[in-house]
């Protein structure tokens, strides 16, 4: 599959499996709690700092994925959507985007749909086969291990923009009183 990584303007990424290990820890009287990758944080300021847009599509509703997203302010947030086409093809039209200017990042099955659409599709160590056959680039590190920040900083490395974006972002942390 060839692609363009410099037509990039925005990453999509699944949850559970990427920002996650998959694991759900239920407690008495319902309580989930989702183990998240504090490093994956910084993978979204990298984005950010890179101007690259950024949306979470997660097959399954989570209380834990929606206080995950408002601590990193991340405003596009699908939570509970099994098929995930309906809201891909929102986040493009409200970005006015093409298919090959986006990024999605994913594990499993429900993943493939939208990762056969999307102009580079990336998906994690731990991902299941058919996932990473659809995919032009794994990660090292498996969902939940810091994979989503690694998939960021592959695709600024790949642009060619990585050590710029860490020096900028690096200027803007030590001027902050």
């Amino acid at each position: 599959m060839s692609y363009d990584i410099n037509k990039v303007k925005m990453v999509i990424s699944d949850v559970d499996g990427v920002w996650t290990d998959g694991a759900i820890y239920k407690g008495k009287d319902g309580i989930e709690l989702k183990r998240f990758c504090v490093t994956d944080g910084a993978g979204v300021a990298l984005l950010r700092e890179a101007g690259l847009e950024l949306a979470l599509i997660s097959g399954r509703h989570s209380d834990a994925t929606a206080e995950r997203a408002k601590e990193l302010k991340i405003e596009n947030v699908y939570n509970g959507t099994l098929n995930k086409i309906p809201p891909y093809n929102a986040l493009k039209e409200k970005f006015n985007l093409m298919d090959d200017e986006i990024v999605f990042i994913g594990d499993d099955m429900i993943d493939i749909p939208v990762m056969e659409l999307v102009g580079v599709p990336i998906a994690t160590e731990n991902a299941s086969n058919t996932c990473k056959a659809v995919a032009v680039h794994i990660t090292e590190n498996p969902g939940g291990y810091g994979a989503f920040r690694e998939a960021v900083e592959w695709i600024l490395t790949e642009q060619g923009r990585l050590a710029n974006v860490i020096d900028s972002l690096r200027k803007k942390v030590q001027n902050q009183k």
